[in-house]
């Protein structure tokens, strides 16, 4: 049975920069975040999101996280893959457990979830362990 946590998360450091800009095409960027978690999941994480802007300002993601730390008293680290939007002030999308990824205790970590950071961050994880 899933055991579900849920999380704040603060960004202590967002890095964004251009890597294909072209007139009249939209934006694509790459960004470098690191959070720190508070909750169920208490670390740090560090997240490779790429993200293509649209004309409003909206944008659709995907991306990486490493968290480590510890996931409902567990130490360890696992990897998140994302996937989500970005609109009107709210960035929001899935998480998945990149199986085979975890650490120590979070070595049989698997799973899904939701994140939303609206601008403060929250992490919904529903996650199983052998």
């Amino acid at each position: 049975m899933p055991e579900h946590m849920e999380a704040k998360f603060d960004v202590a450091k967002w890095d964004e920069s251009s890597f294909d800009d072209q007139s009249d095409l939209p934006k694509l960027t790459r960004a470098v975040v690191v959070k720190q978690y508070s909750g169920d999941v208490e670390g740090r994480s560090t997240t490779e999101w790429l993200m293509a802007y649209a004309d409003d300002g909206s944008a659709k993601f995907v991306g990486m996280e490493r968290i480590s730390g510890s996931i409902n008293g567990r130490e360890g680290s696992l990897v998140l893959r994302h996937a989500g939007s970005y609109e009107d002030g709210a960035a929001k999308g899935d998480l998945d457990v990149i199986e085979g990824s975890g650490s120590d205790a979070l070595r049989s970590a698997a799973g899904s979830g939701q994140f939303l950071a609206d601008p403060s961050g929250s992490v919904k994880l529903d996650l199983t362990f052998d």
